[in-house]
């Protein structure tokens, strides 16, 4: 069973950037991997995701700031977040899918847009 770590959260101001990553303990090169967060008081809702082949797919509100890559070899997953808003504010997951089917979430890592 796959695990996933993530890290890179942390308090950044309005407009800055940071780097999020993902590590998985097996091989990710067949699982479509995402971005999810979370608000306070807020559902998850997907940020950012890459199937295998590459192919990603953004939410309307990160779409021109933030990007999702992967590197196989090496069992990561990324996500450049730049032009950082307080709204953006939230727990950030990684999960693994493969066809369509959940196969793990990781723990989550805060990510805090404040001046």
């Amino acid at each position: 069973q796959v695990r996933l770590v993530e890290s890179g959260g942390g308090l950044v101001q309005p407009g800055g950037s940071l780097r999020l990553s993902c590590e998985a303990s097996g091989s990710i090169f067949a699982n479509s991997m995402g971005w999810y967060r979370q608000a306070p008081g807020k559902q998850r809702e997907l940020v950012a995701a890459i199937n295998s082949g590459g192919t990603t797919n953004y939410a309307d509100s990160v779409k021109g700031r933030f990007t999702i890559s992967r590197d196989n070899a090496k069992n990561m997953v990324y996500l450049q977040m730049s032009s950082l808003r307080p709204e953006d504010t939230a727990v950030y997951y990684c999960k693994a899918t493969r066809l369509g089917v959940h196969v793990a979430w990781g723990q989550g890592t805060q990510v805090t847009v404040s001046s």
